[in-house]
């Protein structure tokens, strides 16, 4: 076994690990099974339970000028990281002012088009380079003109609190299904005695 085999080994095993966001999957889930006939979910369909135990770091914000967002409910877990109750601010306060017009966009494409978006996040912190967590975006039915979306982030195992910087991000576009509720047959007659019809019906 030569040192240079055990140098290879050495650096394969000392290479940064990917982190781990779990929870973000089962948000994803939850929310595609309140999806009627390809339709996006209504905010009153949502029930906390559903969402385990990512319950602390689910936020539900709505829609209060082109590219902002007002955060309406929060989980504890966001308020920890953010060192302040979140309730009522916009979404972009927990970014860095650089990472807000690339947000400012993801969100108008979630609710025009729509679709769902996942964004990478990191640190702006000097030498914040790592991934410091994940967020999922998922749009509600508008009800209203209320534009509606259902977010979660999941945070890297001893992530600190600090203003997050978009590093990537993916929008996958939803095909919203209209469905036509099928039509009833008309009975229609096919034989007439006096006053009374023999009628058939295909279903």
């Amino acid at each position: 076994m030569t040192l240079s085999f055990l140098e290879r080994f050495r650096a394969q095993r000392d290479l940064p690990q990917t982190p781990l966001f779990e929870g973000l999957p089962q948000v994803r889930a939850y929310w595609e099974g309140l999806r009627l006939n390809g339709q996006l979910p209504d905010r009153a369909a949502l029930d906390p339970r559903g969402l385990g135990g990512m319950l602390d770091r689910v936020f539900l914000a709505d829609r209060i000028g082109r590219g902002l967002v007002q955060i309406r409910v929060a989980g504890s877990g966001l308020a920890a990281f953010a060192g302040a109750d979140v309730r009522g601010l916009p979404l972009s306060c927990l970014f860095a002012s650089d990472s807000r017009p690339l947000l400012a966009q993801v969100l108008e494409d979630i609710f025009d088009t729509p679709a769902v978006a996942e964004i990478d996040l990191g640190s702006d912190r000097r030498g914040g380079t790592a991934l410091l967590a994940r967020m999922i975006l998922l749009p509600l039915a508008d009800r209203s003109g209320q534009k509606l979306v259902l977010g979660a982030i999941s945070f890297a195992e001893g992530a600190a609190p600090c203003k997050l910087q978009i590093r990537a991000r993916r929008a996958e576009t939803l095909d919203i299904s209209t469905v036509q509720a099928a039509k009833v047959p008309v009975p229609q007659p096919i034989r007439r005695y006096g006053h009374l019809a023999l009628v058939h019906t295909s279903a």
